[in-house]
């Protein structure tokens, strides 16, 4: 009899404890409960601590009310120029009425996703590849607007729609590999065409600015060495009048001169002028009559002996120049031949030589002139 007591005390413990637990409902933060009362909606459980009738009341679905994300596999899609591609597409959406997307649908996820299947062939099949590869903001676009309007009397709402990725097949992607490439190169083309022409152009600009710097440059020196030589010049010309030579001291600067003219490296074939003698003749009696003319009589101070020396010095030294050019004229007609005339470059006759002189000459037909003066 003790034992069926406590057998029966240990039945009503037990059927007790079963009770306050299927009484007793804990529902954490983010879910909601759909409760049924003998198999028809009863209530909606929220958040914290709730009681239910025992044996009558049961839960019928738990419901996240967090924003979910779910990807589907990739879908085969067939463009308007026939072109098959695979398209993965990432969708956010979160549950607004447990009650509603637990009654009007039996699986809203599988709903969600043959409904995104089917819009995207509509909208990609309206779509070449080139347009749909770039129009991804507008298809995300039409997706989002199509599932919120159809899934809104599920009692979920559809955030986002997002497709991950377009892959074409496998020839199409080689031959826009191709195309790609071939469209680099060219824009590389354009590019170092553009560059070498923007190159030769500076080029062409520095040489045009350097030759016209160097042009101004050389204007500018050419300039300054004329006005060089005319202040030169003028000095010259003002310090010979204001010195007022006489004819004499020009005479005797030519015969100084006439050394110089014959040394010359470019002086092949010097022309011994015929006057050249009588030229001599009337320089020996102009200097013969330098004590006898009015204002030239050297003064005291100077040597007259020395003045002669030197005159005759430099009339030495023009005379065997004179000499040493006639002896090449000489041996030119020699090497030439052909009666003592000269085969020049144009065929020209040559002059007749003139007779040798020496100082001593030269001061022989002076002295009449100075005895004369």
């Amino acid at each position: 009899m003790e034992l069926v007591i406590a057998v029966v005390f240990g039945a009503i413990a037990l059927i007790t404890v079963v009770t306050l637990i299927r009484a007793v409902r804990i529902v954490p933060q983010q879910r909601m409960d759909v409760v049924e009362r003998l198999g028809r909606y009863k209530k909606t459980l929220g958040p914290g601590l709730n009681l239910l009738v025992p044996f009558i009341d049961a839960v019928r679905t738990k419901v996240d009310m967090r924003e979910q994300v779910v990807s589907f596999p990739p879908q085969p899609v067939i463009t308007s120029d026939n072109l098959v591609v695979s398209i993965d597409t990432v969708l956010y959406f979160k549950v607004v009425d447990p009650v509603r997307a637990t009654y009007e649908i039996s699986n809203f996820l599988q709903a969600i996703e043959q409904l995104t299947v089917t819009t995207l062939r509509n909208v990609i099949g309206s779509l070449d590849l080139e347009r749909a590869l770039t129009s991804r903001e507008e298809i995300n676009r039409h997706l989002s607007g199509v599932l919120d309007e159809t899934t809104g009397r599920w009692g979920i709402k559809v955030t986002r729609v997002e497709i991950k990725a377009i892959e074409p097949p496998p020839s199409i992607r080689d031959s826009m590999e191709k195309q790609m490439r071939a469209e680099r190169d060219r824009r590389a083309a354009i590019l170092n065409a553009e560059g070498h022409k923007q190159s030769q152009i500076l080029s062409a600009e520095g040489e045009k600015q350097a030759a016209v710097l160097r042009a101004d440059g050389d204007r500018q020196a050419r300039v300054l060495q004329a006005e060089g030589q005319a202040k030169a010049i003028r000095t010259v010309f003002d310090a010979i009048h204001q010195a007022n030579p006489s004819q004499k001291v020009l005479a005797y600067q030519y015969l100084q001169a006439l050394p110089q003219i014959a040394n010359g490296q470019a002086n092949k074939v010097w022309i011994v002028p015929a006057e050249l003698t009588k030229a001599l003749e009337g320089l020996g009696g102009a200097l013969g009559g330098l004590g006898a003319m009015v204002g030239d009589a050297p003064s005291k101070e100077v040597d007259s002996g020395a003045v002669e020396r030197e005159a005759a010095a430099a009339a030495e030294a023009a005379a065997a120049e004179a000499q040493r050019v006639n002896d090449e004229v000489r041996a030119a007609e020699a090497q030439v031949g052909g009666g003592g005339q000269q085969a020049g470059l144009a065929g020209q006759p040559g002059l007749p030589a003139a007779p040798p002189m020496t100082a001593t000459d030269f001061l022989k037909s002076s002295t009449p002139d100075r005895e004369q003066g």
